[in-house]
């Protein structure tokens, strides 16, 4: 072979031989890294910070301002308080009679005059009461017009007898003389015996009339004044049936029960054919021109209330709408001194708490005229202490 032919690299196969795997990982596609985002410049932050902060701080010293002079001009002056309302001298129309109710001429929440009838109960009972009294009134006053014509009649036989005793006097007086005469002409044996007996014959019968002319004068007084004793006694008995009449007038006036004045009804709970009681609440009547506000101040502030000072009131139940009453009166004692259980602070522990007065508040009137303003509504008022009389006490 010669020496200048190409090289060939000599293959060889072994059958026996296995084949390895490749230890060599596979191609991972590349990803693109993540783009950072980009950041706004620290100079765009900083001049948006610094427009606000101005305008916040100038806000916050704006309303702080404005609060410190609405305080300094007006909020030291107000003693206000949330704990009031608006209240009313409510009537309960109660009956003073029983029965059964026989109509009802008045509705739920109906406005009424004063003397408008609202409930009528039956008056059968009451108008027989009524006629019974009268028809024995009737009776006993015949009974003393009879009485009356016997004491005219004893009295006329009085007058008789007194007259017939001036007669009877009269005759036993003459007797008497007559009687004198014949026992001297006896003496002087002028006269005779007869003649004197005679004498005193008719002095002895004048005598007896006259003292029976003191008898029937003694009758008739003794009578007179029977019949005047039947008389008075009638007479009491008169008088006795005259107030049962009356009462029995006034309990048939009290079957129609009426309003005791301007108002609205309200709380009606009586229906026709109900029988009520005596003190039974039926309904009530609210005078909706008499509203006025309690405020239950605290005691801290009492110093600067007075009657007479202006009040600003404000009206959750009317879109808050605000008028000014007046400071009518201040209460003789706190809220717990009229409870029910007044506190007993002499035993135990002791916690101090303040006490609250109640203050009453007129309403003026052209408010009360509108008719918005309810009882038990609540309210805000605030009274201004500059507007205190110069002298006035508590």
């Amino acid at each position: 072979m010669s020496s200048n032919a190409p090289a060939t690299a000599e293959v060889r196969t072994f059958p026996n031989a296995k084949v390895q795997p490749s230890t060599e990982a596979p191609e991972v596609p590349v990803q693109p890294a993540p783009v950072a985002p980009v950041e706004a410049p620290a100079k765009k932050k900083r001049s948006v910070r610094s427009f606000l902060l101005p305008i916040i701080g100038l806000a916050l010293l704006g309303a702080g301002s404005w609060y410190g002079y609405n305080y300094w001009t007006d909020g030291r002056f107000m003693i206000s308080t949330d704990d009031a309302y608006v209240q009313a001298d409510m009537s309960f129309v109660s009956p003073k009679i029983s029965g059964y109710v026989d109509k009802v001429l008045v509705s739920e929440n109906q406005r009424v005059k004063a003397g408008d009838p609202l409930f009528v109960i039956d008056d059968g009972d009451y108008k027989i009461a009524v006629a019974q009294a009268e028809a024995q009134i009737a009776t006993l006053a015949k009974t003393l017009d009879r009485i009356d014509a016997q004491t005219k009649a004893a009295q006329a036989s009085l007058a008789q007898a007194a007259a017939q005793k001036i007669a009877d006097q009269a005759a036993a007086d003459n007797a008497a003389r007559a009687q004198v005469r014949a026992a001297q002409l006896v003496k002087t044996h002028v006269g005779t015996q007869a003649q004197l007996d005679d004498a005193q014959t008719a002095l002895d019968q004048a005598k007896a009339a006259l003292a029976g002319a003191d008898a029937q004068i003694t009758a008739a007084q003794a009578n007179i004044g029977v019949l005047e004793a039947q008389r008075a006694e009638q007479a009491s008995t008169l008088a006795s049936l005259q107030l049962t009449r009356d009462k029995a007038q006034r309990d048939l006036s009290f079957t129609v029960l009426k309003a005791p004045y301007d108002g609205v009804v309200g709380n009606r709970s009586v229906e026709q054919g109900d029988l009520v009681s005596p003190g039974q609440k039926l309904a009530v009547v609210v005078p909706m021109d008499k509203l006025y506000i309690v405020g239950n101040f605290k005691e801290t502030q009492l110093g600067r209330l007075v009657p007479g000072e202006k009040v600003r009131i404000t009206v959750d139940a009317i879109d808050g709408q605000t008028f000014e009453g007046t400071v009518s009166s201040l209460a003789p004692a706190s809220g717990a001194v009229f409870s029910l259980l007044p506190p007993e602070n002499a035993t135990g522990n002791f916690t101090k708490v303040v006490q609250r007065v109640p203050v009453r508040i007129d309403v003026p009137a052209d408010v009360l005229k509108t008719g918005k303003l309810r009882a038990g509504l609540s309210v805000v008022v605030a009274a201004d202490s500059r507007t205190a009389p110069a002298s006035t006490t508590n």
